[in-house]
């Protein structure tokens, strides 16, 4: 392990000033020449688009790894900013921008969606949505990026909503309600489109909710096929252990016993899905994790392993039917549950052959490293944060154990350089006291079941950790002063991008970790960077506007770099 050094400075002083929401659904209609449709084809090559970046995560697979090798380790200390946007809506920002055929799309909190010219940073069409009279959300009421496909850009709200917008202008094409904001149910992911159908999860696993994924037509709108993420059956098979070997302190005896006086808890089990699937399309497979379990603190109300949450699920693309899946900790009450979204590579097995394979970096700080045709597991990495007294169980005065409930890796995106065989995770070491209280379900409201809690007299930071995938070793690491969230990208110029709360956006070496350039953004940089490139010249664009959920400065910029 190697701790890099700062190489290079330099800022930018912003003056932010907080702007009211918009009331009106469209501003500034107009077209960017004559923008081709976003064609099937298109999103199956995005991996080797080197002028647009086509998903949330760059690709089908999820590498967020870019093609372009114009900004490179040898010119990145002269990027430079190209232009700087505002959006109206001051606060968490955590969009990754899209990019296609040289209009830009990013989303703000409270699902606002902006188009903009990528090579100026003009704005072209703003889509303020209309919020419904009810929201309840977890976190922040973030937006993580939009789906293009044909002539239309979709976009997932707050208020659980799917809208598709025209794509040069920004008027709505259909908007269906996706499930009942009144029951704990809202929307912050990014959706996905593939084959004609959008796939979008759900948030509001701290309100009692049955999660799901769903496919919408995207011509229309109507719903294609949902996948319950609480089967009927959610027992399992009563799980002792977790992933990784250790013992997970249950009561299999009093759960038996409450399931057979309360029945199976599937219809308030939680089981959110807060990021996009990737996507087999050779397989016809998606790949997605879920999130914890209803309540979060408290498993005596809902005995048994809790089926999926916490889980890697994979389905058939087409019918929405289960393929397999691998559950990492089974009744989970410490709320680690799987967030970060997984990433498609080729990996070696056991037997060191190399096979299609899945990474999912985890709260736990572990990085898990999957065979795809089974959900099974082949390794997880060396710990990337401290892990004590796992896994102590919850008390009514408050149990200490590391990782806290941020993690690891919250949902930040891992970036991957397939060259090196290395993936790039964000993480937090943020010590916590786990504490449990029985309430009954609420109906709609927030249902933890207990409390999660900061220890004031420990120390709080952050890295970014290379690991390699083919072993499970961690290559080199990066300690920052403050806990990391947000996401990573790497591009074929031998860079790792990420942000960090306290403002700096920093170029990384991807082999060593050596920082290369840094850049003062003024709110907290707690996106997922992008790339891009326009009549020949490549851009990396990244949002500023801090994060809710760990209360870093907020702002309403999005920023494009290049290199002259």
């Amino acid at each position: 392990m190697r701790l890099a050094l700062l190489a290079g400075t330099c800022s930018l002083a912003l003056a932010l000033a907080a702007q009211p929401a918009s009331s009106q659904e469209i501003k500034n209609a107009t077209k960017f020449g004559n923008m081709a449709t976003v064609s099937q084809d298109m999103l199956s090559r995005a991996a080797g688009d080197s002028s647009n970046f086509l998903t949330s995560n760059g690709d089908y697979a999820q590498q967020r790894y870019y093609p372009n090798r114009q900004i490179n380790t040898t010119n990145v200390s002269k990027l430079r900013p190209a232009w700087i946007f505002q959006t109206e809506v001051k606060e968490s920002l955590e969009t990754s921008p899209i990019v296609v055929n040289g209009v830009m799309y990013v989303t703000t909190s409270f699902s606002h969606v902006y188009a903009l010219n990528a090579r100026t940073g003009e704005e072209l069409w703003h889509y303020a949505h209309k919020m419904g009279p009810i929201t309840t959300y977890c976190c922040g009421p973030n937006n993580r990026g939009v789906a293009v496909s044909g002539d239309k850009v979709f976009v997932a709200t707050l208020d659980s909503k799917l809208v598709a917008l025209d794509a040069k202008t920004g008027a709505t094409a259909w908007s269906i309600q996706i499930a009942d904001p009144e029951l704990g149910y809202s929307e912050t992911m990014a959706p996905v489109v593939a084959k004609g159908k959008v796939l979008i999860g759900t948030n509001g696993g701290e309100y009692g909710i049955r999660g799901f994924i769903k496919a919408f037509d995207v011509a229309d709108g109507k719903l294609l096929w949902t996948f319950d993420t609480a089967p009927d059956n959610s027992v399992g098979v009563w799980a002792t252990t977790d992933a990784t070997g250790r013992d997970l302190h249950r009561d299999i005896a009093a759960e038996k016993a409450q399931l057979a006086k309360s029945g199976d808890p599937y219809k308030t089990l939680g089981g959110g899905v807060w990021q996009p699937p990737a996507i087999d399309l050779a397989a016809n497979k998606i790949y997605f994790v879920v999130g914890n379990p209803s309540p979060d603190l408290d498993g005596s109300l809902r005995p048994g392993d809790n089926l999926y949450t916490d889980s890697l699920v994979s389905l058939d693309l087409d019918t929405g039917k289960y393929s397999c899946h691998f559950q990492y900790i089974a009744h989970d009450v410490w709320d680690l549950d799987a967030v970060s979204p997984p990433v498609l590579v080729n990996v070696k097995n056991a037997g060191g052959n190399m096979v299609p394979g899945i990474l999912h970096a985890g709260k736990t700080g572990h990085v898990y490293v999957h065979d795809r045709k089974d959900c099974s597991l082949i390794r997880f990495s060396e710990a990337m944060v401290p892990q004590e007294n796992m896994w102590v169980l919850p008390t009514k005065d408050g149990a200490r154990m590391l990782p806290g409930a941020n993690g690891g890796v919250e949902w930040s995106p891992m970036a991957v350089s397939p060259t090196l065989g290395l993936t790039y995770a964000l993480n937090l070491h943020q010590p916590m006291t786990y504490h449990v209280q029985t309430s009954q379900y609420p109906s709609g409201k927030l249902w933890l079941g207990g409390a999660f809690k900061v220890i004031p007299s420990e120390e709080q930071w952050g890295n970014l950790t290379a690991v390699d995938y083919n072993t499970g070793a961690i290559r080199w690491q990066v300690k920052t002063p403050q806990p990391m969230i947000g996401g990573a990208l790497a591009t074929a110029g031998g860079l790792v991008f990420a942000g960090e709360g306290n403002g700096l956006f920093k170029a990384y070496d991807s082999e060593s970790g050596s920082v290369l350039w840094s850049f003062q953004a003024g709110a907290g940089v707690n996106a997922p960077p992008s790339s891009y490139s326009i009549e020949g010249k490549q851009y990396i664009v990244v949002g500023a506007g801090g994060n809710t959920q760990l209360d870093y400065k907020r702002g309403n910029s999005i920023i494009a770099f290049t290199v002259d």
